[in-house]
């Protein structure tokens, strides 16, 4: 019998900064590579402090030719306060065309109803912009974000010629229970790798962290950054050892890392051959 072939990940501890709620699908993921994962979610999410511009767009959200959606976390907050709102239901918004920024983005919004028209090849949000550029142009597009998204993609939505209405739907917070002695009690024994998912993770991240720790970690532990708005913090940060996923899947988000140890496996190896 042929021996198995183990993942470069088998017996590897990987730290997860997203909210377990969003993690299943890339602990199943991870957990098939023989992978130890611990859970420290980074951010954690609210309502808006003030309902009042979201509230006037959702409900004349039919007059819109676009919805854009940026994260599952939009999709959730603008259905949740739709059914607060006593709303008619998404599914019954069947002129407005939907656009997603990837895959588990577009499958909540199908889930909530909405027709998803456009899932961006390149999963992040100017790329959705530029991919969408003839769609747009002299649209009406409805934009529903978090408090802290950057600027980037309305001002390319409106390159694009759309007619872009953006409202915050949703806060983004540092998480209510992480201190700093969580986030050391999760690094004592080191980790092979740290998976972000957005800058405000990395942020709250290095906050809790300390840069002094940051800089103990760098020798055996790579970053993964999801999009490259969360790689570009995290070399703002000082982070060299940066694995940058193709894609928003889980199998992108693990293959990148798995491809980075791999990398650093063999050149070990090929150094100590040379002893």
């Amino acid at each position: 019998m042929a021996d198995t072939v183990l993942s470069p990940l088998a017996g590897k501890t990987v730290v997860v900064t997203r909210a377990a709620a969003q993690s299943g699908g890339l602990i199943e993921v991870l957990s098939a590579r023989q992978a130890k994962v611990k859970l420290l979610p980074m951010v954690s999410f609210a309502p808006p402090e003030d309902f009042t511009a979201v509230d006037a767009e959702l409900t004349r959200l039919d007059t819109y030719d676009w919805i854009i959606f940026t994260s599952a976390n939009a999709v959730q907050a603008v259905e949740r306060r739709k059914r607060e709102l006593g709303l008619e239901p998404s599914s019954t918004l069947r002129h407005v065309r939907a656009a997603a920024v990837g895959p588990a983005t577009a499958e909540e919004a199908e889930h909530a109803g909405f027709s998803v028209d456009y899932v961006a090849t390149n999963h992040n949000s100017t790329a959705l912009a530029v991919e969408l550029k003839e769609e747009l142009a002299g649209k009406s597009a409805f934009l529903p974000r978090s408090d802290r998204a950057n600027t980037d993609l309305p001002a390319a939505l409106r390159r694009s010629g759309a007619i872009v209405t953006e409202v915050v739907a949703y806060r983004t917070l540092p998480p209510n229970d992480a201190d700093r002695d969580k986030v050391s009690d999760s690094l004592k024994d080191g980790a092979d790798g740290i998976l972000f998912f957005s800058p405000s993770a990395v942020h709250n991240f290095l906050e809790l962290l300390g840069q002094e720790r940051l800089r103990t970690l760098q020798g055996r532990t790579v970053m993964v950054a999801i999009g490259p708005a969360t790689a570009r913090a995290l070399s703002a940060a000082g982070v060299q050892r940066i694995a940058r996923a193709a894609d928003t899947t889980a199998e992108a988000v693990v293959e990148a890392l798995e491809g980075h140890l791999a990398r650093t496996r063999n050149r070990t190896t090929a150094g100590a051959t040379r002893e």
